[in-house]
């Protein structure tokens, strides 16, 4: 196991951060220009490792692809092959071959394509074999995850008889839902998406040059270091106000725990304000990638919360709210589960051990960097940093900036 023992001194920030590219649209954008067959390289492609091995996937010659811990490309890549014609495997770590996708592969299925479990029923490895889809319409529970639909909705346009998605119950992440819309449209496919039915007809996407935004969600760890501190700026770079991610609700989410944001023309400032909300209530079902934020915020600043709309942090890269609440608890943090779906912290601590706090990371790149600005107050070790590489190669090097 490597390990990296972390203590940040500082009085007063004053950073200037170029954040890496959108994991989210990179994504994306790579399988909308393989549909596109787009001649245009993707200008501003993120280089961490989900988006890598997408890449690496869609210039490749062979059949079976192996995408690690990318959950994005395995649900991406799930669809994309199911239409593409060819006999494909598709698998990934341990941690992947026990995340769910069986949603995923009965609307495939239900929908003209021809896809089997290799182990486990319901989870990867998967046999495709692709072809022609024919579409038509569906029903999904909308309270799994977006990337499901989303992953239907960029083959849509692909399906001989186009295709229509019914979501039912509680729909979640839908600013990731509206990003892919909104990509499709830049590609020349009309969607449409009103009172939780999407319709996407026959279409042809068309090649288009397509520049990459920088990624709110890296932009958040920024927004908890300011905070933590409590004093200075930090300028970070490639971020807009007007932005297709839903993690760009973090900037007004973090006035009311001390940091204020204002708009430039190449990225946003943060600056430290000093006034913070005695208690935090917040519903994260748009923004789940920001639970692990803010958890680790308020408890660094003795800020109480309850969290709701968590549920899909159980199907994450790790079971993300029983990861909080036992790495929380390395820190005298006693975090609770009130109910399915939530997550709580009545402001109690509890004295521990004397020893530097040891944060396990369950193979989670936001786990790591979630916890890393503690160390703004306390020594800490984390465990496995190298995990950052999912999604932000050039953390630790960022980090390291605050010296």
């Amino acid at each position: 196991m490597t390990t990296k023992e972390l203590h940040l001194q500082t009085t007063q920030l004053n950073l200037s951060i170029s954040l890496p590219s959108s994991k989210s649209i990179s994504n994306r954008a790579l399988i909308l220009n393989a549909l596109a067959y787009s001649p245009y390289d993707i200008q501003n492609l993120s280089d961490c490792d989900d988006t890598s091995v997408t890449v690496k996937a869609l210039d490749s010659n062979d059949t079976t692809f192996d995408i690690g811990a990318a959950g994005t490309a395995m649900r991406f890549l799930t669809a994309f092959l199911a239409k593409t014609c060819g006999e494909w495997v598709i698998t990934g770590s341990e941690r992947m071959r026990n995340r769910p996708i069986k949603l995923l592969v009965d609307a495939l299925n239900s929908l003209g394509a021809k896809i089997e479990y290799l182990e486990k029923e319901g989870f990867p490895p998967l046999k495709i074999y692709g072809s022609a889809l024919m579409g038509g319409e569906i029903s999904l529970n909308g309270g799994v995850s977006s990337q499901y639909i989303s992953a239907l909705m960029m083959v849509a346009p692909m399906m001989v008889n186009g295709l229509k998605i019914k979501l039912e119950g509680d729909v979640i992440s839908v600013p990731y839902i509206q990003m892919t819309m909104t990509m499709m449209k830049e590609y020349g496919v009309d969607v449409t998406f009103v009172n939780n039915e999407i319709d996407v007809r026959p279409q042809t996407y068309k090649p288009i040059q397509f520049k990459v935004e920088s990624d709110w969600s890296a932009a958040s760890y920024w927004y908890e270091v300011l905070a933590i501190a409590g004093a200075g700026e930090v300028f970070l770079q490639g971020l807009y106000q007007n932005s297709s991610q839903g993690d760009s609700k973090v900037a007004e989410l973090f006035e009311q725990l001390g940091v204020k944001s204002t708009y430039q023309t190449e990225g946003v400032q943060l600056t430290a304000s000093g006034k913070y909300v005695s208690r935090f209530e917040y519903d994260f079902v748009n923004q789940p990638d920001l639970a692990q934020t803010f958890a680790v915020c308020c408890c660094a600043k003795g800020i109480p919360f309850v969290f709701s709309g968590v549920q899909s942090l159980k199907i994450k890269e790790t079971d993300r709210v029983a990861a909080l609440i036992a790495e929380l608890a390395k820190f005298g943090y006693q975090l609770h589960e009130p109910q399915h779906g939530q997550l709580a912290w009545d402001g109690t601590q509890v004295p521990v051990s004397s020893e530097v706090p040891s944060v396990k990371t369950y193979e989670d790149h936001r786990m790591a960097m979630a916890f890393a600005p503690l160390a703004l107050i306390q020594p800490i070790i984390i465990e496995e940093p190298n995990v950052v590489s999912k999604s932000y190669p050039r953390f630790w090097e960022d980090l390291e900036l605050i010296d």
